[in-house]
């Protein structure tokens, strides 16, 4: 029997969400009948510049942070080099020779690439902590690797590929008694902690100072708000230096004209997010649940990736022992379904996930893994076609 589809069927919400119609809706107006630029004195400027800080308002409301704390970017990924770079620059001014950061093996790109960046130039020095099978940081591991002249840390909240959710706030213990413990005389710029909360916020309570973190990152795109705007949360009396000069916009962290439309969207979805939490939460983990069961059961040599006690309710990541994930990905599409093989900012150069070769195993393990995200629009339809699609395609690469 032929398996034929009608619609096509999205399992990539961790790469990119639709727009949600109410999100669109706040930002319609700042498209055509509010142009003026948030730096101008009149009329139109005034409005513009009560708009964008009506929505840093609201956002820090709902970080539990002040105003003054959140910083509008680009892009999630422009947040996490903000405050790769910034703090590594603004620890050297402050008179450290040669800073120490500590991140993981199985950061996002934007956080590993900005790092080796720095190490490469001879700007810093980093220690990538590995994982266990689990992808879980070990916590023994961060309290060795933390020395006088660490400056920073950063630890996503959950993983983009694999949905393992860390211990920030363990984390975040760990780093405050080694700032207490440190001698003053060796460390002349307080460690900070930075999480990367990109895939966390439609799923998890993120609250910065609940966790004690100094920085933060989130974007839009992950959220159902628009594309080309992100978030960095700042500590009141945390000092950055700046990746881009002009016109002293965002407290002089991040110049050029403010986005407007895109603002006031990523306030309006994170609000959204935060009513769908709980809800959502639950009705996707129990299909996560269930198309992993169904899964296990049709391709029993399969490798679920990324821990099961703690996992993103929505991520579903699997290594098929014997179709490379690349050809799984084409095979699908072809079928109507869109899913991913590794995170959508990762090198096309790389054959394999790096964060699944980092939970060790056999290497078709990381060659051969495939990402299913689910979102607020997956059904259990969607998971029964999906998992009779796989079925298909195995069969097809069975007879060659």
């Amino acid at each position: 029997m032929i398996f034929k589809r009608q619609k096509r069927i999205y399992l990539d919400y961790a790469a990119g969400t639709p727009l949600d119609r109410r999100v669109f809706s706040v930002m319609q107006p700042y498209f055509s009948t509010t142009q003026g630029n948030p730096s101008a004195i009149y009329k139109e400027g005034v409005e513009a510049k009560k708009a964008v800080e009506v929505a840093r308002s609201e956002i820090a409301r709902m970080l539990g942070a002040h105003s003054d704390e959140i910083i509008f970017t680009g892009s999630g990924t422009e947040a996490n080099n903000l405050a790769v770079f910034g703090i590594a620059r603004a620890a050297r001014a402050d008179g450290v020779e040669k800073p120490h950061f500590i991140t993981s093996a199985i950061e996002h790109p934007s956080v590993l690439n900005a790092c080796r960046a720095l190490e490469k130039a001879g700007e810093i020095e980093v220690t990538f902590l590995q994982v266990d099978q689990g992808g879980m940081v070990q916590l023994s591991e961060l309290k060795q690797a933390l020395r006088p002249e660490t400056v920073f840390v950063s630890v996503m909240y959950a993983n983009n590929e694999i949905g393992t959710i860390q211990p920030v706030k363990e984390i975040a213990a760990i780093i405050r008694r080694h700032r207490k413990n440190a001698k003053t005389e060796n460390s002349k710029f307080q460690v900070l902690f930075h999480i990367d909360a990109c895939q966390a916020m439609n799923y998890l309570d993120v609250g910065p100072a609940r966790f004690g973190a100094d920085l933060l990152t989130f974007n839009a795109s992950k959220i159902y708000g628009p594309k080309g705007i992100g978030v960095l949360y700042k500590r009141r009396d945390v000092g950055l230096v700046p990746l881009i000069y002009g016109g002293e916009q965002e407290h002089g962290l991040r110049s050029g004209t403010e986005n407007i439309a895109a603002i006031v969207g990523i306030a309006k979805a994170l609000n959204i997010a935060r009513a769908h939490r709980e809800k959502e939460s639950m009705r996707q983990t129990k299909l996560r649940d269930y198309f992993l069961g169904r899964v296990k059961e049709k391709f029993p040599e399969t490798i679920i990736n990324g821990s099961m006690d703690a996992r993103l309710p929505n991520n579903v990541n699997v290594s098929f022992p014997d179709i490379e994930s690349q050809l799984m990905i084409i095979e699908l599409d072809a079928k109507g379904i869109a899913a991913s093989a590794k995170s959508a900012c990762a090198s096309d150069e790389e054959d394999a996930s790096y964060v699944v070769a980092a939970l060790g195993g056999e290497k078709w393990r990381s060659e051969n893994s495939v990402r299913f995200s689910l979102g607020r629009y997956t059904t259990k339809k969607d998971i029964d076609a999906t998992v009779e699609a796989l079925l298909e395609i195995a069969q097809k690469y069975s007879k060659l």
